[in-house]
């Protein structure tokens, strides 16, 4: 961390005392007062009490209550399981739970995910429809081009032989023969915390409840069901793909699998695990009948492999998909919930954030009538944590270490034509998506995007130098890109730039240097070669990027300032890794000559930050991009303390884009027209944190909640896109904690209203885990832990708009 505005701190060493703070090193968990102000998070414990037929089932089928040995299981053997009461329903309070079944994909159904296999959940009485997806079904060829492919520039080709789109995988389907009772004590919800989807509903001695849960131990999704009467499960099972491929079902499976026109293998199985009844193959599907507890696991894979060098093919994924279910077959289902459970909530307490309780009679309704309140003005403090709490579920739900980062839809698309492709654009949404991965703790999620970007940089090389030249160093990419190193649409130059601000971000939080010396470091050094021979002279000694632009908004030209705000970004951390790893100095000595030349950003006729290197921007623009604003979020250029004249014209330029060119108080009814869009808000919210503004960063959050969410509070464009969830939850962390300039800032953005509160477990860049608890609007206690700092020299914490220098607790 570096060591600036540390000359003026107070120095302590142990604890910190004065004016109500208590900045301690000890490393404490989060209890007492801090754990009260945690939303009531006691409550997320009822779902431990989930029915757990394992201990019965074995004791029935072994005769030893010591034993826990099960029957082997193999496809068409399905071993018996005994009765028990159904389990109670989750009462936690970051819970997403409906009265009612969902009917519409998009707007209602409840998504679950474990990194590369998810589904969409609508939990109707009589025909269960469970929409599944895998993350490598895409269409399109290797390494598509625009230019390659004889395409104009602004063309774009979804098509199986173009640059493709990402494809919906198919549809469990569950037609129960008995009519339900629907009406009777109907519940559906989501556990954010312990990942496991739940549907109640039925009268006394007729209930019927199911579980489901997308297991990363297992590698699979799972699901559960329990009745009270025999009849009540009795039931036809099929399997359909969005493929046309044809399912066959044996005793216990049912299993497709095919080959897309550009030659990618997928499969998917369904197996029945466990059962009391009994099953039988029936056509292309099963029945199931005379069942009180059925088990089912769903596996669907691909031969995609990331790897450009294997021309992004692995194995065929049939025998993957047997070899799982196989190995999850053999395990009790309160096994495999339990492994699921722990792994969920391990991932969820990493991080706790609260600024007080809602009312216990509004944490009582179901979420689309406490949006429907909250959208009408209502106060919420718990729900905007719920979509705090969201934003990390679905990015850990959508993105693990080996597997494809997060698209515009995370995982979840029922759809072979899905909006934008359902792609990785490259000029806001990809990286939205990771804003939160470093400062919520989830920097094993953002090594999907690492990988990614290193194995796409192989096509994108040839398309790169197609396009700017033979012996061009260096690589960059097109707006949008594909799985298989696509590129198409509009050239955004500064991609692989963008791109490379997170290379930089996971090893500045992580501070892994062997991950800095073997994979970012030489990212970043070879992107920077492209902008070293790139630049040119605009004949007034300044350097410019050529032909770039505003992204989706203006001409092309020479200088703007989007492109240069994000090529000095680069160079500078380019500059703190080279000198990290303490490497190449004379290349280092170009760099940053070359940052030090590029044209500066400048203030224009209207006070504003200019978006073009000409003064001609609109103040009455409501375009939705806030490109020329990188500066201030995500990059660090532009602070308050750093650079004042530019920091004021930020704020004129955002405040007038909110609709208040007067330079007034923004809200969301400000926000007007183009401006209201999924991931408009929350990098908005982020760019008002930075700029020390809480209120209107907080109606940047209120806006998004207000104009662009769902029922399901999924985030939409429209449509549907969760770049807004993700976004949300970044900008949240921004308003509580900031580490871009040095210091750790507590508190920097905290909006009037939340008046007492704390977060655990944010991180701060350096290697640190921050813990903070406040009163009255005043940090009254708290924790930094340098659990992955390299050592532990003191750290400036600014507190309360004061700066003291901290001693931090050993990890």
């Amino acid at each position: 961390m570096s060591s600036e505005g540390r000359g003026d701190a107070d120095r302590t060493r142990a604890t910190h005392r004065g004016e109500g703070v208590t900045g301690s090193t000890r490393h404490r968990s989060t209890t007492g007062a801090t754990r009260a102000a945690s939303g009531g998070t006691q409550a997320h414990e009822s779902d431990d009490h989930a029915y757990d037929p394992s201990a019965a089932d074995q004791t029935r089928q072994t005769g030893n209550a010591g034993t826990s040995c099960r029957p082997r299981t193999s496809a068409g053997t399905v071993p018996t399981i005994a009765t028990d009461q159904p389990a109670a329903t989750p009462t936690g309070r970051h819970l997403l739970w409906f009265r009612r079944p969902a009917v519409d994909w998009q707007s209602q159904a409840l998504p679950i995910g474990n990194g590369r296999l998810g589904a969409r959940l609508f939990g109707q009485p009589d025909h269960e429809r469970i929409q599944f997806n895998e993350q490598s079904l895409w269409g399109g060829v290797d390494g598509y081009d625009n230019a390659l492919a004889g395409q104009p520039d602004d063309v774009f080709d979804p098509s199986m032989t173009g640059f493709g789109c990402y494809l919906a995988f198919g549809d469990l389907h569950l037609r129960f023969h008995a009519h339900q009772q629907p009406d009777v004590d109907y519940r559906r919800a989501l556990d954010l915390e312990s990942g496991i989807h739940t549907t109640r509903f039925g009268a006394p001695g007729r209930g019927v409840r199911r579980e489901a849960f997308a297991s990363r131990t297992a590698d699979l999704l799972v699901f559960h069901y329990t009745a009270e009467r025999a009849d009540a499960l009795d039931c036809d099972i099929t399997l359909t793909n969005a493929q046309d491929a044809t399912a066959t079902a044996d005793a216990a499976t049912i299993a497709f699998r095919g080959t897309l026109g550009n030659g990618l293998r997928y499969a998917a199985a369904l197996r029945v695990a466990a059962t009391d009844g009994q099953v039988r193959a029936d056509g292309q599907g099963l029945r199931v009948q005379s069942a009180t507890r059925l088990t089912l696991l769903l596996d669907a894979r691909t031969d995609y492999r990331l790897d450009a060098a294997a021309r992004w093919r692995g194995t065929d994924p049939e025998p993957a998909v047997r070899a799982a279910l196989d190995a999850a077959a053999g395990q009790p289902y309160a096994t495999l919930r339990a492994a699921h459970r722990t792994q969920s909530r391990a991932v969820a307490d990493r991080v706790r954030v609260s600024w007080g309780a809602s009312p216990d009679e509004v944490v009582a309704l179901p979420t689309d009538e406490r949006l429907a309140r909250y959208r009408a003005g209502g106060v919420d403090p718990e729900l905007e944590q719920t979509m705090f709490v969201l934003g990390r579920y679905l990015l850990h739900s959508s993105s693990r270490p080996g597997g494809l980062p997060a698209n515009l839809q995370g995982l979840w698309n029922d759809s072979n034509q899905p909006p934008w492709a359902a792609d990785y654009h490259t000029n806001i949404n990809v990286q939205m998506n990771y804003w939160c991965a470093e400062s919520t703790d989830l920097g094993d999620s953002h090594r999907a995007l690492v990988e990614f970007v290193r194995q796409v940089a192989v096509p994108s090389r040839v398309a790169t130098r197609n396009a700017f030249g033979a012996h061009t160093r260096g690589w960059t990419a097109r707006t949008s890109q594909s799985i298989f190193g696509g590129n198409s649409w509009q050239w955004n130059t500064v991609a692989s730039a963008w791109y490379a601000q997170h290379l930089y971000e996971h090893w500045a939080f992580q501070q892994d240097v062997d991950y800095l010396r073997d994979t970012a470091y030489p990212m970043i050094k070879e992107i920077c070669e492209f902008w070293t021979d790139r630049l040119v002279d605009d004949g007034t000694g300044h350097l410019v990027a050529p032909q770039g632009w505003s992204p989706e908004h203006g001409p092309r030209e020479d200088g703007v300032p989007y492109d240069h705000q994000i090529i000095r970004d680069l160079f500078q951390n380019y500059l703190d890794c080279a000198a990290a790893l303490d490497v190449d100095h004379d290349y280092r000595a170009i760099v940053a000559d070359l940052r030090s030349r590029l044209a500066p950003d400048r203030v224009g006729r209207w006070g504003q930050l200019q978006e073009w290197r000409a003064d001609r921007d609109d103040p009455d623009d409501r375009h939705r991009h806030t490109s020329h604003l990188f500066a201030v979020y995500p990059g660090r250029q532009i602070t308050p303390a750093g650079s004042p004249e530019l920091t004021a014209a930020a704020l004129v330029s955002l405040t007038a884009r909110c609709g208040r060119r007067d330079g007034g108080p923004v809200s969301d009814a400000t926000v007007t027209g183009d401006s209201r869009r999924s991931w408009t808000w929350p990098w908005r919210a982020a760019i008002f944190a930075r700029l020390g503004q809480a209120q209107q960063a907080w109606a940047m959050l209120r806006g998004l909640l207000r104009h662009n969410t769902l029922d399901n509070l999924l985030c939409t464009h429209p449509p549907m896109q969760l770049d807004g969830n993700f976004g949300a939850t970044a900008a949240i962390a921004e308003m509580l904690l900031q580490s871009h300039d040095g210091t750790i800032h507590l508190l920097p953005a905290l909006p009037p209203h939340w008046t007492d509160g704390s977060f655990a477990g944010l991180r701060a860049r350096g290697g640190y885990r921050v813990d903070c608890v406040w009163r009255a609007g005043r940090v009254t206690d708290f924790t930094v832990t340098a659990d992955r700092a390299p050592h532990r020299d003191p750290v400036a914490v600014r507190v309360d708009g004061r700066d003291v220098l901290v001693e931090p607790a050993p990890g």
